[in-house]
């Protein structure tokens, strides 16, 4: 089973859209600090810079993981989704630790800020930019599933919230607030370490073959013995790898059916489970009941 050509369409354009998007809104954010030297605007060209190299890994990791099914790969190759993310949340806590350290030392060392109404405007630029972003990534996980762009989604949604951060700080330095800058990018900081946290956490339950919720595994099992003439389920076994759902059951059948009509209704609990998850592939066993 192979990604509807679609979907795929989706997540390479939700990838590159990333990609564009960091490398824009870093840009626009180096200039900005260069002339104001806000610890916080520097908080943002650091993560943006980051995000760009993340979102270049998530790019060639959505590329390889699109490939189809070969003979040394039989599964896919979905996991290089969840490796990105294991690279992602890499980048994502080394912008942490960077701007905490640069955070610190403003804090000893206060210095005034300059071009706060170009800071300004670019952090609402950033705002807009990362918003749009976010809704069009949204989209796509929901269609998809996709881990590499759920996890490239929770670090910009970090950036929302940096990013607004970023901007309250520069309004508050404007009023003679000069040290809340600091303050809120060490906060930020430790935001984005969170962020790191829960994108790991998420990589490794899929590396780990974590199961389904316990909720979708039980409407499957419900799916499977709603078919007419199954007797039951059970040993239901679920994992993730990449966009794709990979699910087994053994059916408990009348012993006395022929081997045509065994299949027939292992084919009809696979198409239950399949018709409400359209990205699962089911593997059914039979197992025959005594009557």
């Amino acid at each position: 089973m192979t990604v509807a050509p679609h979907h795929a369409r989706l997540l390479r354009r939700a990838t590159a859209a990333a990609l564009v998007t960091a490398l824009l809104l870093a840009t626009a954010k180096a200039v900005a600090w260069w002339l104001s030297g806000s610890v916080s605007l520097l908080a943002g060209l650091t993560d943006s810079l980051l995000d760009g190299a993340a979102s270049l890994l998530n790019l060639i990791a959505v590329h390889y993981a699109l490939r189809p099914a070969d003979e040394d790969h039989r599964y896919g190759h979905g996991k290089a989704e969840a490796l990105a993310g294991l690279g992602q949340a890499l980048f994502v806590g080394a912008s942490a630790v960077l701007v905490g350290l640069q955070a610190l030392e403003r804090l000893r060392h206060p210095e005034p800020l300059g071009a706060q109404a170009l800071g300004i405007a670019v952090m609402l630029l950033s705002l807009a930019a990362t918003l749009a972003l976010l809704l069009f990534q949204r989209h796509v996980v929901r269609l998809t599933g996709s881990t590499a762009v759920r996890a490239d989604s929770l670090h910009y949604r970090s950036d929302l919230l940096l990013n607004a951060s970023i901007l309250l700080a520069l309004v508050l330095a404007t009023f003679g607030w000069q040290r809340q800058d600091a303050v809120f990018g060490l906060g930020i900081a430790l935001y984005i370490l969170w962020s790191a946290v829960s994108i790991v956490r998420e990589a490794v339950a899929v590396l780990m073959d974590e199961e389904l919720a316990p909720d979708v595994s039980e409407r499957m099992h419900a799916l499977a013995c709603a078919v007419p003439g199954v007797l039951g389920a059970h040993d239901l076994r679920t994992r993730i790898s990449g966009t794709r759902w990979f699910v087994q059951l053994h059916l408990e059948l009348p012993g006395e059916l022929s081997l045509r009509e065994a299949h027939e209704r292992c084919v009809a609990v696979e198409r239950a489970i399949r018709g409400e998850y359209p990205r699962a592939e089911v593997l059914v066993h039979a197992d025959p009941r005594p009557a």
